[in-house]
């Protein structure tokens, strides 16, 4: 079990043993680990997408009790409200929403309307990454459905890894999955999905910033479409060493 006196030394220390232990593991063994070391201290944060659904089914049969949270910005689309319902339907698992201080009204009301088109990485910053912050205090780790080959910044994460932005270990059980391990995974396995997946939406986000994609583009294309951004900056290596998520 992770330290409860808020000495973070010795969860650093396990990943590097971690990661040569869980070398090669199924996602599945890779979330029993998880468990076996930090629950209840465990947490994962979903936004309904394919991969996450994946991990929910996993942790029904590993460990339900789990506590799972989405951030709800506001902005979500509906369908991915609903899949949460179809969620609870299925494993009888209610996915906590974290919301923001403010609401989208009172929030575009203090900033003279919307900033997801004029300033991204501050609505971002704003609506995701501040209420994660507070959402995993009191945590030793959490979980994420991170994919290797989605973008540049994901290839450099290990399933096991420390997360310097929210001090904290970061586990990424599906990292070295591909698209098809998830869809096979889905298919097998009933797994309830997003309908938004069938319209060409393969990443979905908030839905002023989400559009659907077309053939041959990146899976990630439609995310902050006409800008370089790709990342919430949830899941951005921050130190060379790995740290940061």
């Amino acid at each position: 079990m992770s330290s409860m006196n808020g000495d973070r030394s010795h969860d650093q220390e396990l990943i590097g043993p971690a990661n040569q232990e869980l070398e090669g593991a199924a996602p599945e063994a890779i979330l029993a680990w998880a468990v076996r070391q930090f629950y209840p201290r465990l947490t994962m944060a979903t936004a309904f997408g394919a991969e996450g659904n994946c991990i929910i089914h996993m942790l029904a049969e590993i460990e339900p009790r789990v506590r799972i949270f989405n951030l709800e910005t506001g902005y979500q689309f509906k369908e991915t409200l609903e899949t949460r319902e179809r969620i609870k339907e299925r494993y009888g698992i209610a996915v906590e929403f974290i919301r923001p201080e403010l609401t989208v009204e009172e929030y575009e009301a203090e900033h003279g309307g919307p900033l997801y088109n004029i300033r991204p990485d501050q609505c971002c910053e704003d609506r995701k990454s501040r209420p994660l912050r507070k959402a995993v205090v009191g945590y030793d780790a959490w979980i994420s459905a991170i994919r290797k080959d989605q973008t540049t910044h994901r290839a450099k994460a290990s399933v096991v890894q420390w997360d310097a932005k929210f001090s904290l270990v970061k586990v990424n059980p599906l990292l070295s999955w591909t698209k098809k391990d998830v869809w096979n995974f889905i298919a097998k396995n009933d797994v309830p999905y997003n309908p938004l997946h069938d319209q060409g939406y393969p990443s979905i986000g908030c839905w002023p910033c989400t559009r659907p994609i077309s053939d041959g583009e990146d899976e990630r294309a439609g995310r902050w479409y006409g800008t370089v951004k790709k990342e919430c900056g949830l899941h951005v290596i921050e130190h060379q060493e790995g740290s940061g998520i």
